[in-house]
């Protein structure tokens, strides 16, 4: 399979620094700070218009688990097919069962969306949240999932590389996209350690201050803890040094 550095970003800002740093394709999502939601068409339209790259858009309707209820899998449809007819490359999403197994038939139904657009499906990090991984990928392989982005049922990809490496040795047409903790170094042992390691998703996070001189202390906007006045944005250079470790130059 091609080598793949896919760069997560939630903003036109980050989308010009992946490409800048060498991203072959853009993961597009929005508030990626708490793990990403569906973005909108505007901000996939503003993404195409400055990069040129593919852009997969994230489909998650809310921060949380994936386990959806009937109205909130309305929405993942509508809006996938409408990113979809905006040019979007790929839909990344992912359903799963109370019992922790990939729910089959809403992924039929997204993957059978995507085909309609001649778009790839990924199943993103829902994967590593489920019970048993070498029963999701044989799933993912009987429904034609295009890639599968995971840890290795880990917090990061270094602590999931045995898992990882499982999944590798036994994915078959499914990319194995290793996601979570990836900079140059991770890339630098786990291509070492595991053989057919080509494909790796980053954020390549910096912490920019706001522009805001005036602070309002005490009145927090959203989740506990986080700061007001900090934006997350990708850092250019360290997608280059990742790319340069995958590629060589």
């Amino acid at each position: 399979m091609p080598k793949v550095l896919e760069v997560c970003i939630d903003s036109v800002e980050s989308a010009e620094e992946a490409a800048r740093g060498g991203a072959t394709r853009l993961e597009l999502c929005a508030n990626l700070v708490i793990g990403g939601t569906t973005p909108s068409l505007s901000l996939l339209k503003a993404m195409k218009r400055a990069t040129g790259l593919p852009v997969h858009c994230l489909l998650r309707p809310r921060f949380g688990d994936f386990l959806y209820t009937e109205q909130e899998f309305s929405l993942l449809l509508e809006d996938g097919e409408a990113l979809l007819a905006a040019g979007a490359n790929a839909l990344v999403c992912g359903c799963l069962t109370p019992a922790g197994a990939l729910d089959r038939p809403r992924m039929v139904r997204l993957i059978a969306l995507c085909r309609r657009y001649g778009a790839r499906f990924t199943l993103h990090r829902a994967f590593d949240l489920c019970r048993d991984p070498m029963e999701a990928l044989a799933v993912c392989q009987a429904l034609g999932v295009d890639s599968i982005l995971t840890s290795g049922q880990a917090e990061t990809c270094l602590a999931g590389r045995t898992v990882l490496r499982a999944l590798i040795s036994a994915a078959g047409p499914v990319e194995i996209m290793i996601g979570a903790g990836v900079d140059a170094a991770a890339i630098r042992q786990l291509r070492a350690e595991i053989p057919g390691a080509e494909a790796f998703h980053m954020s390549g996070k910096r912490v920019v201050p706001s522009g805001m001189r005036f602070r309002r202390a005490g009145v927090p906007m959203g989740l506990p803890g986080m700061s007001e006045y900090e934006i997350y944005r990708t850092d250019g250079d360290k997608v280059a040094a990742a790319r340069k470790e995958l590629f060589g130059a």
